[in-house]
């Protein structure tokens, strides 16, 4: 078995306003860089289109059909709608989303149906701040989210954990599993910082969220020693039959949204010390989807870092 990359070139379609740091170029810079031919090997699929059922699992009902009923017809009469003051759509924003959502899902099915080791799905708009009924923070819907209650619905993965090493908290995986005690959330994220949540006291319903903010400027020693000592013992203890990851790249030094101090390495690092914690768990089954980044040739390197890192577990 071999890493699939899921993508799809509607994810490049989504628009937002001239000047924004979450623009096609990203997606674009990343599949640049896994186009090398020393990931030949990835299997590459088409991502699906997301049922709306898939994201009524994460999402609340009335969220979905304000996204696809409400503001979506708009952008045939509006170049943008504003979601939040972050946030916009135009008019492949809805396809985009639906299809970042739709690859996390298949690449559940293809972990689970043992036809891939793991998967990185290389979509946009990100997700991990979307919350169950509200968009915001460059994000529409929750896809890793999506994905989590996929495993369980339609594989019966009774318990699923979800790591995200983005620079930003993920507000909306918090919000989404707060209450659900098969869901471990753990997140390494600089604080404080947008969107202002994320604190180490913020520890879920059924202390099933770990936080370990890191400070502006803190480096490779800081986050790694964040994992070892407590987000890597977590979820070994916590003992998930999946794992998925948040992979957003924005802690990168060279990124210009954001104040820590990480490198291509780190990425490459927690990675491999994930996909061994995997290993040990779950039969090694990831699933890994594109959170931030905004430098055009640290998130291009750091990806394929990353992605580099999976095909070798």
């Amino acid at each position: 078995m071999t890493t699939a990359l899921l993508t799809h070139p509607a994810c490049l379609n989504h628009e937002p306003p001239p000047g924004h740091p979450e623009s096609p170029a990203r997606l674009a810079a990343v599949l640049e860089a896994l186009s090398d031919p020393e990931f030949g090997a990835l299997a590459r699929l088409e991502a699906p289109a997301a049922a709306r059922s898939a994201l009524i699992g994460a999402h609340a009902a009335q969220q979905v059909a304000r996204l696809l009923d409400e503001w979506a017809p708009l952008t045939g009469t509006h170049r943008y709608v504003r979601v939040d003051p972050d946030t916009a759509m135009s008019a492949g924003s809805a396809e985009a989303a639906l299809r970042a959502a739709g690859a996390c899902v298949r690449a559940v099915d293809e972990v689970m149906g043992g036809r891939s080791r793991n998967a990185f799905c290389a979509v946009r708009p990100p997700g991990h701040h979307a919350e169950r009924a509200r968009a915001m923070g460059f994000c529409l819907f929750n896809s890793i989210a999506v994905a989590a209650h996929h495993a369980r619905v339609a594989h019966g993965c009774k318990r699923v954990a979800i790591v995200d090493f983005d620079v930003h908290h993920g507000n909306g995986t918090q919000d989404i599993f707060w209450n659900d005690p098969d869901t471990l959330y753990a997140s390494t994220h600089e604080f404080p910082y947008y969107p202002g949540t994320g604190a180490a006291d913020e520890r879920g319903a059924s202390g099933n969220i770990v936080n370990v903010p890191l400070p502006a400027g803190a480096g490779s020693e800081a986050f790694r020693t964040a994992y070892r000592d407590v987000i890597l013992p977590a979820v070994e203890q916590f003992r998930p039959d999946f794992l998925f990851i948040s992979a957003g790249f924005d802690a990168h030094a060279a990124d210009p949204l954001a104040d820590l101090r990480l490198t291509e390495a780190d990425f490459s690092w927690i990675t491999r010390e994930l996909c061994a914690v995997a290993a040990r768990c779950c039969d090694g089954r990831v699933v890994s989807t594109l959170e931030g980044g905004y430098d055009l040739d640290a998130l291009a390197a750091s990806a394929a870092a990353h992605v580099r890192a999976l095909m070798e577990a």
